[in-house]
C-alpha cells in the first residue's frame, strides 16, 4: 500500500511537469479557446489540458502500477479512451457539432461493452431481495450510463478549475467507497480512481483561476468517460444502494445537466443548445466572484460525497428519508439561485402559501416585509422598549 501511495504522489509530479509542454503543443496545433458571449475567459486560452491527463494516467497504468491491472481490460479501456480523447482533440482544434461528439463517445462505449466486458448485468431490487437479469437491456442501459456521465462532466466545465476539482472530489470518494465498502477483490478499481484523481491534482494549479490552460473537450470528455467506466466496474451486479451512490457522488454535474435539459424544454429550446444559465453562471449572477463560485460548487460536491457515504452507512429503511431530504434540499437550492429561471419556483411558492395561510389564521401574527411600514404590533413593542 505504501508503494501505491508513493506512485500516486509521483503521478502528481509527472502531471505538473508535463502540463507546460501540453500548453505549448495546444498553441502549435491551434487548440485555443477564444473569448465569446458564452465564455468567461477574457483572452485566448490554450485547451488540450486533458491530453496531459490522458498521458499521465496511462504512464501510471502501464508503467508505475502495471501489476495492479488485468491486461485485457487495461488495453480495452485504453482503446476506448483513445477514441474519446481523439474526439475531444478534434473538437478543441476544429469544433465538432454535438451530434458528432456523441458518435465518438458512443463508439467508445461500444468498445467498453463488447471488448472490455464492462457492463450492468443484474439489478437487485430493495426489500423484495429479487435479482432482475437485465438481458438485452444491459446494452442500452450501459451505453446510456456512459453517454450521460461523460456529457454531465463536460457541461460543468465552464469556470477555471471547476470540472477538475469536482471530478477530483468525486473520484476520491469513489475510491474510498470502492476500497472500504464494496468488499471486492478488484482493488485496481479504487486504485484507478485515486490515480486519475492524482492526475487532476497535478493539473489543478495550472487550471485554477486565473487559468493558464483549460481542460478542453479533450479533458472534460476523457474524465467524464473514465468516471463512467470506473463507476460501472462497481455496478456489474447492481443493488439499489450501489446504483444511487455514484449518482449522488456525481450530484453536481448530474443536477446541472438534468436541470439544463428541463430548462431548455420549458423554454422550447433544443436540448443541445448552449446557454449561460448553468449552476456556475447563476452563482456569478448572484454576485460571487469567479473563485467564490468555484469554491461554492466544490463545497456542494463535498456535501454530495458526504451524503453518499451516509447512504452506505444507513440501514435500508433509513435510505428513503435521506433521499426525500436530499431532493427537498436540492430543489430548494436550485429554485433559490434560479437555475430553471426566475418564474419557475414551485416549492418556494408552496412554502410561501403555507406561511401566508398560517399568518391569516392567527390574528396575532402580522407579516412585515423589509422596506414597508411597520405593523402596529411592532410599533407598540418599540414604544414599550423605549419606556
Amino acid at each position: 500500500m505504501f508503494k501505491i501511495i508513493v506512485e500516486l504522489f509521483f503521478l502528481v509530479i509527472i502531471q505538473a511537469a508535463i502540463t507546460p509542454f501540453i500548453r505549448r503543443l495546444a498553441f502549435v496545433l491551434g487548440a485555443v479557446d477564444n473569448p465569446n458571449a458564452r465564455r468567461v475567459n477574457k483572452k485566448p486560452m490554450p485547451t488540450l489540458g486533458g491530453l496531459g491527463i490522458f498521458v499521465t494516467y496511462n504512464i501510471g497504468a502501464f508503467v508505475l502500477l502495471r501489476e495492479q491491472f488485468p491486461t485485457h481490460e487495461l488495453f480495452s479501456v485504453l482503446l476506448a479512451s483513445s477514441v474519446v480523447v481523439l474526439t475531444g482533440m478534434i473538437d478543441d482544434i476544429l469544433e465538432l457539432k454535438p451530434r458528432q461528439k456523441m458518435i465518438g463517445i458512443f463508439v467508445a462505449a461500444l468498445i467498453i461493452y463488447f471488448l472490455a466486458g464492462i457492463r450492468m448485468n443484474v439489478l437487485n431490487l430493495p426489500f423484495i431481495h429479487n435479482e432482475v437479469h437485465l438481458g438485452w437491456w444491459s446494452l442500452p442501459i450501459t451505453i446510456f450510463w456512459i453517454l450521460a456521465l461523460t456529457n454531465a462532466v463536460n457541461l460543468i466545465d465552464g469556470l477555471d478549475g471547476l470540472a477538475d476539482g469536482v471530478s477530483m472530489i468525486s473520484l476520491i470518494t469513489m475510491g474510498i467507497v470502492g476500497y472500504f465498502f464494496l468488499h471486492t477483490h478488484q482493488l485496481y478499481v479504487p486504485i484507478a480512481c485515486f490515480m486519475l484523481a492524482a492526475c487532476l491534482l497535478g493539473f489543478l494549479p495550472y487550471n485554477f483561476h486565473p487559468a493558464k490552460i483549460f481542460l478542453g473537450d479533450t479533458g472534460a470528455l476523457y474524465i467524464g468517460f473514465m468516471i463512467a467506466v470506473l463507476s460501472l466496474k462497481g455496478l456489474k451486479n447492481v443493488t439499489f444502494i450501489s446504483l444511487l451512490v455514484p449518482i449522488i457522488i456525481l450530484g453536481v454535474p448530474i443536477t446541472d445537466t438534468v436541470y439544463a435539459m428541463i430548462r431548455r424544454w420549458l423554454n422550447k429550446q433544443p436540448v443541445s443548445q448552449a446557454d449561460k444559465h448553468h449552476l456556475h453562471h447563476q452563482l456569478m449572477k448572484m454576485g460571487l466572484t469567479h473563485r467564490q463560485a468555484v469554491l461554492t460548487i466544490y463545497a456542494l460536491s463535498l456535501i454530495f460525497s458526504f451524503v453518499s457515504l451516509l447512504f452506505l452507512l444507513s440501514p435500508t429503511w433509513g435510505v428513503w428519508p435521506l433521499i426525500v431530504a436530499l431532493l427537498f434540499a436540492l430543489e430548494l437550492f436550485v429554485e433559490s439561485i434560479g437555475l430553471l429561471g426566475e418564474k419557475y419556483k414551485p416549492l418556494m411558492h408552496l412554502i410561501q402559501k403555507i406561511i401566508n395561510k398560517r399568518s391569516t389564521k392567527d390574528p396575532t401574527v402580522e407579516v412585515w416585509h423589509l422596506g414597508e411600514e411597520k405593523p402596529e404590533q411592532l410599533k407598540k413593542q418599540n414604544k414599550k422598549n423605549k419606556q
